[in-house]
């Protein structure tokens, strides 16, 4: 069988059996894509002559090219999580990535804006017109909830109830969780549904809440174009993404003093150590503004 043939069975086993989002089958498939057509490069065509050294080799590349030891780590995941099904479907006899140690990470704290970063940004979406309705809730529901940008343009009008200011989201591995939504959200929400959507759907039937131009869905790419367009307005320095609004999201929630349990649950982080970064973060900004404002912080 050929090494193509072994991964799309594996991919096919993760929808089936793991039921793991899309995205996270994109990376799986790239990851593993890239190992192939590294073992070619090495003369390897068969998956059972793979052993340790050539793993070891394969990182090693991927540390050549310039790759962060995070995205070594995930290609190492993808890997392991590979051989054993080979393992299980009898195609291997042994995994060659066990004696193989994670690439070591360095614990980099995630980017937020400041409050009036965020106040700065909202501020520039501004107008009537259908677009910047819809934007405006785009934007406000991503801060109020801390959802991911995935979970946002997944987001269909059955998940959201005013009655009780919540929406259901779908996240990681089809994980369902209700979040709040807060009162600046969900003004912003009605507006668009109630005066901006109809003009967009153009009596299309579409289960999703945020659209585009042509009516569709938006996608995850038209969510960041947007953004970029009005951190650029508002004068934010450096790129800002919509999972900056997330991390801005946890990290304004633990200054006001929310319990982590609660921001965790919030998030849908499935470990409490995913979300303890943002203590992190929190002490840092303490830190930073002791140094500007103790007279003898400096």
């Amino acid at each position: 069988m050929r090494m193509e043939e072994v991964v799309d069975r594996f991919l096919s086993h993760l929808i089936l059996e793991r039921g793991l989002s899309r995205n996270t089958l994109e990376a799986y498939s790239r990851d593993l894509i890239r190992f192939l057509e590294f073992m070619e490069k090495q003369g390897i065509q068969d998956l059972g002559g793979v052993g340790p050294v050539h793993i070891q080799a394969f990182l090693g590349d991927l540390r050549a090219q310039g790759l962060s030891p995070r995205s070594a780590a995930r290609h190492l995941a993808a890997l392991r999580s590979f051989f054993r099904f080979l393992i299980q479907e009898r195609v291997v006899r042994a995994n060659p990535t066990s004696p193989v140690q994670t690439p070591r990470l360095g614990r980099s704290l995630p980017k937020t804006l400041s409050h009036q970063e965020l106040e700065d940004l909202l501020g520039r979406v501004s107008g009537e017109g259908l677009l910047a309705r819809r934007d405006r809730a785009m934007l406000e529901l991503i801060y109020a909830t801390g959802m991911r940008v995935s979970e946002l343009i997944g987001l269909d009008l059955s998940q959201v109830a005013f009655v009780t200011g919540t929406a259901q989201v779908r996240g990681k591995g089809d994980k369902e969780r209700i979040v709040p939504l807060g009162e600046y959200s969900l003004d912003a929400l009605r507006d668009y549904l109630e005066r901006g959507r109809p003009r967009l759907a153009r009596s299309k039937p579409t289960p999703a809440v945020f659209l585009n131009r042509s009516g569709r869905r938006i996608t995850r790419q038209g969510v960041w174009k947007i953004l970029k367009r009005y951190a650029k307005a508002a004068g934010i320095p450096g790129p800002v993404t919509p999972h900056m609004l997330r991390h801005s999201f946890a990290t304004h929630m633990l200054e006001g003093g929310a319990d982590l349990r609660a921001i965790q649950e919030l998030l849908g982080h499935a470990d409490i150590s995913t979300t303890q970064i943002y203590t992190h973060v929190a002490r840092s900004r303490l830190k930073e503004i002791h140094r500007k404002c103790h007279p003898r912080g400096r």
